[in-house]
């Protein structure tokens, strides 16, 4: 499979990592959102569902559940238990162990903070995208140098390059990116894709303005899983008809936010409340909007 995720997917695309799941609650997850994409209207709506283990096995393992349950690309994170051992040979081979068995497109996902530091630069991504069955990053990493080396290597039917969050999406694009995977997007959705609209439509200065708001609102999320599942519970549940009291904690051993951590989030994530709230819902073929 050669063609990349920006060929497939809007800017935006939906991601289902789930690190706190068990594997028959992950497929489940999988295959909810999947029904309810195509119940939106979205019947090839493509999703990216994270597929990280330590060994080549388990990754491989990985993969194949998620795409059994629906999944149309796999996110991969890259080994990390033993940092020192993790070599440019060892991530190289890894990436293309995985990619080789054909189970899903594999898109790349840098994340030194949740892989003991384990980093990759530019050339090992260059590397890595010339395989045919890697098609992407997710740059989590938030080097802004990487987008602009491969973009000027990769057109973005090769390899797409995302952003780890949008408070730089429009940076991400201006450099040549595809666009974001962002926490964000699970609380204000519609606002992230407005702002990745805006910039498309040439209309650069609406679109350094929301980024500022946008990029004030994700602030919350760079502190972590707790405050992100309360934002999302908080603005997002009760539209959805999520109203319960654990849905807006993380799962053990992650603590609770206190009760200023809560306040700050609203506080900082308020501003775009009323910028969701009037843009239109957005449905697929058949459906109105």
């Amino acid at each position: 499979m050669t063609s990349s995720i920006a060929a497939k997917t809007r800017p935006l695309p939906p991601g289902i990592f789930a690190v706190l799941l068990s594997p028959s609650e992950r497929q489940e997850l999988i295959k909810t959102a999947r029904r309810a994409a195509i119940d939106l209207g979205f019947e090839n709506f493509p999703l990216v569902a994270g597929i990280s283990g330590q060994s080549t096995n388990e990754s491989i393992r990985l993969a194949e559940e998620a795409r059994q349950a629906g999944a149309d690309f796999g996110l991969l994170l890259p080994p990390s238990y033993w940092a020192k051992a993790v070599t440019k040979d060892v991530v190289i081979d890894f990436y293309k162990d995985v990619a080789s068995e054909n189970i899903l497109p594999i898109v790349i996902y840098s994340f030194p903070a949740v892989c003991n530091g384990v980093d990759m630069n530019s050339d090992v991504m260059s590397t890595l995208a010339q395989h045919p069955n890697i098609v992407g990053v997710k740059l989590t990493c938030g080097n802004a140098g990487k987008v602009t080396r491969l973009t000027q290597e990769y057109s973005h039917e090769q390899f797409s390059v995302y952003a780890g969050s949008s408070d730089w999406l429009i940076p991400c694009l201006s450099g040549g990116g595809s666009g974001c995977v962002t926490g964000i997007g699970n609380v204000f959705p519609k606002s992230v894709s407005r702002l990745y609209a805006l910039w498309k439509e040439g209309k650069v200065q609406d679109a350094m303005k929301l980024q500022g708001l946008v990029a004030q609102a994700e602030k919350a999320c760079k502190e972590g899983i707790a405050p992100t599942k309360f934002a999302a519970a908080h603005f997002a549940g009760p539209p959805s008809g999520v109203t319960e009291a654990e849905a807006f904690w993380p799962r053990k051993p992650y603590k609770p936010s206190p009760k200023c951590m809560q306040d700050w989030v609203v506080d900082v994530m308020q501003h775009l409340v009323e910028i969701e709230n009037s843009l239109p819902d957005v449905s697929g073929l058949g459906r109105a909007k």
